[in-house]
């Protein structure tokens, strides 16, 4: 009977070393499993770090160009509407000469309305050409 239970026990203990064996396979594989993963989520980690990184240059690079776009925009439309502003002014400074010679000569042409009108009235004439009615 000693015999039997040396038996069982070498049995039992061959069973609990296959066992012990299999637990630290499986740990092992356990382990590389995890670290694989982990390498993996770091790898793409970094990667979607760059591509942020990259489109966030890009985009402030962009931006930055718009604003440098919209300032010289500014200054044109700026430039431009002082060129308006200066041809109204030329418009409006020729209309006033037009209007002022104008005026120079319906002055003039009564002035000498006046002065024909003051001369027949002397001589006590009419004028040759009446009215362009009769």
């Amino acid at each position: 009977m000693a015999e039997a239970v040396e038996i069982e026990g070498s049995s039992h203990r061959g069973r609990e070393l296959a066992r012990v064996e299999t637990e630290k396979t499986r740990s092992l594989i356990r382990a590389w499993e995890e670290s694989e993963k982990c390498r993996a989520e770091n790898k793409a980690y970094k990667k979607l770090s760059a591509i942020e990184a990259w489109e966030n240059r890009k985009i402030a690079s962009t931006e930055a160009e718009m604003k440098k776009i919209e300032e010289m925009l500014e200054i044109e439309k700026a430039e431009y509407v002082e060129k308006m502003k200066n041809k109204i002014a030329l418009y409006h400074k020729a209309a006033e000469e037009k209007r002022a010679q104008i005026e120079a000569k319906r002055e003039q042409d009564i002035l000498q309305t006046e002065e024909l009108a003051a001369r027949y009235r002397a001589k006590g004439t009419t004028p040759r050409k009446l009215l362009s009615i009769f």
